[in-house]
């Protein structure tokens, strides 16, 4: 009765340490990635007027998807620095000298690496598309429908390849001033216009700008004179510079997974790719699982040594690095041919399988022969 409840309570002790160094160094390299990738967005406050709250919200919803893709490294990471740290503080040693087993030792890492799993299982199918879905959409809406509002002054700002827009400058109650309008939108009525001032107003459809004394110049195609229309209020609609774009293709990433099993995309040569990601958000999950195989198999797998080791842990670095490889490589090769998404499954699974067996087999055949025996 003693002795289990000091085994429960190093159960209780590994489980803790690595639970909470896995959420500090997940927490901390998603920051990372967070802060280098949403540095390509930052131009967007610097020079286009874009509040920093909205920054914010917008790079929040890539934050899912750096979880998704972390969660799995810094599992056996955590989980090989922890044991590690015990075997060189020797609590290994009394632990095993205790009659602690592989697998009593590799409990608890392998309870929080089962929790990481189901998370990731959750991000996968869920919370990943579901945030991907609001990011694109958010960013379509800024780039499309909030564009005309953050022209800059002095700059010939290109709302689409056919609507370009200057101002020379703008007062603080949003009044512009020095306003030219190249529309090429009408092939068959190239226009530039002039105003002295305007305003820009949300309209029911997307943005306007409101035009104050100013003239339109056009060339007619017919006789090859200029035509100058002169005006005291005009309004030029800017929604329709992006026209082409008011139906915005979904991507593979941001659909269902029953869409993916069931692919519809826009060009017929998209369908292997989505079936393959379909495969990879059921299948990418599995790895956590597996990589945490294979650190505790480094950190107790192989001869007891009661000061440690550097040779297993170097050589286990080294194959996960040739595990991470072959996942990108697999994954390239099943979105190109169905044919072998097996290779992804096995990806996931077979390193994971093989390190518990050479773990724990080991401890489970002796007790086998003595059933056998018996």
């Amino acid at each position: 009765m003693r002795f289990s409840k000091v085994v429960t309570r190093l159960d209780i002790y590994i489980f803790r340490q690595v639970l909470i160094a896995l959420v500090v160094a997940t927490g901390g390299l998603t920051a990372l990635v967070w802060l280098t990738q949403s540095l390509r967005f930052v131009d967007l406050v610097v020079n286009r007027g874009l509040s920093f709250l909205v920054f914010l919200q917008l790079t929040g919803l890539l934050i899912p998807s750096f979880i998704a893709v972390i969660l799995p490294i810094t599992t056996y990471v955590v989980i090989q620095f922890v044991y590690q740290r015990m075997a060189t503080d020797r609590e290994l040693t009394v632990m095993r000298a205790a009659g602690l087993s592989p697998w009593a030792l590799a409990r608890p890492a392998l309870t929080v690496a089962l929790l990481a799993t189901v998370i990731g299982y959750g991000l996968s199918i869920w919370a990943v598309p579901a945030s991907l879905n609001d990011f694109k959409q958010f960013q379509w809406e800024i780039r499309n429908r909030l564009a005309a509002f953050l022209l800059q002054d002095g700059v010939f700002t290109p709302l689409s390849d056919k609507l370009t827009v200057y101002i020379r400058s703008r007062d603080q109650d949003g009044t512009l001033h020095g306003i030219l309008v190249d529309d090429a939108r009408d092939p068959t009525a190239h226009a530039t216009v002039l105003a002295e001032r305007g305003r820009l107003i949300d309209g029911p459809d997307g943005p306007r700008v409101l035009l104050v004394d100013g003239s339109r110049q056009e060339i007619d195609h017919q006789t090859g004179r200029l035509d100058v229309l002169t005006f005291k209020q005009n309004e030029i609609d800017l929604a329709e510079a992006t026209k082409d774009e008011a139906t915005r293709p979904a991507d593979m990433s941001e659909v269902p997974l029953h869409d993916l099993f069931d692919p519809h995309p826009a060009f017929a040569r998209d369908r292997p790719k989505w079936i393959a990601e379909g495969h990879k958000r059921l299948s990418a999950p599995l790895t956590t699982l597996s990589y945490a195989m294979v650190g505790l198999f480094s950190a107790l797998g192989g001869m007891f040594r009661r000061h440690g080791g550097v040779a297993r842990p170097l050589i286990t670095v080294g194959g996960m690095v040739l595990l991470l490889a072959f996942g990108l490589a697999f994954g390239s090769l099943g979105a190109r041919d169905n044919s072998m998404l097996f290779l992804m499954w096995l990806h996931a699974t077979v390193p994971g399988i093989i390190c518990a067996w050479l773990l724990f087999g080991p401890s489970i055949r002796p007790f086998r022969t003595q059933q056998a025996e018996a």
